[in-house]
């Protein structure tokens, strides 16, 4: 999906990485948890904090400050994961993602969305859908099913398999 895509008013969840706010479309937000203990798992990229147990299923927990070459996310009083949905191999795969704090849900109407910076040919933006401007403020619109490459997805699957398994 790309910016040309959106062609009706979405909501949105805003979060903060750093200084930075990100959105993700609230359709692929399942909820949003207080910061638990995370399991580490051994021999996982640096980004996969590790997992959780969420009413006794194994959900995999992300990094985005990590993966987007940030420092490790801290944990404060409004550090929490979000619990997104997205799809591997035309599977539902639920997901954890750290942010520092949780905004807000907002509007967006597609004239408020531009499309994303094209930013040398060796980066990819792939997962960046746009970016939006509320309240006079730029965030960036993120596309959750292309954050992480394929192998990345098949690795996190493979880890919340054996999670599952071994549990």
């Amino acid at each position: 999906m790309s910016v040309s895509t959106i062609t009706a008013t979405t909501q949105y969840l805003t979060f903060k990485l750093e200084e930075e706010v990100f959105a993700l479309d609230v359709a692929k937000v399942r909820e949003i948890l207080d910061f638990t203990t995370v399991t580490k798992v051994p021999q996982t990229p640096d980004f996969m904090r590790g997992v959780i147990n969420l009413r006794g299923s194994v959900v995999p927990v992300m990094d985005l400050r990590l993966k987007f070459g940030m420092s490790a996310t801290e944990k404060t009083v409004n550090t929490c994961v979000i619990v997104v949905e997205l799809v591997v191999e035309g599977e539902a795969m639920v997901l954890g993602i750290l942010s520092d704090s949780v905004q807000e849900v907002i509007d967006m109407e597609p004239e408020q969305i531009e499309p994303a910076p094209r930013i040398g040919t060796k980066l990819n933006t792939e997962f960046i859908l746009g970016m939006g401007k509320h309240n006079e403020q730029f965030m960036m619109i993120l596309d959750i099913d292309k954050v992480f490459s394929d192998g990345e997805k098949s690795a996190i699957r493979g880890v919340e398999t054996e999670a599952a398994v071994n549990g």
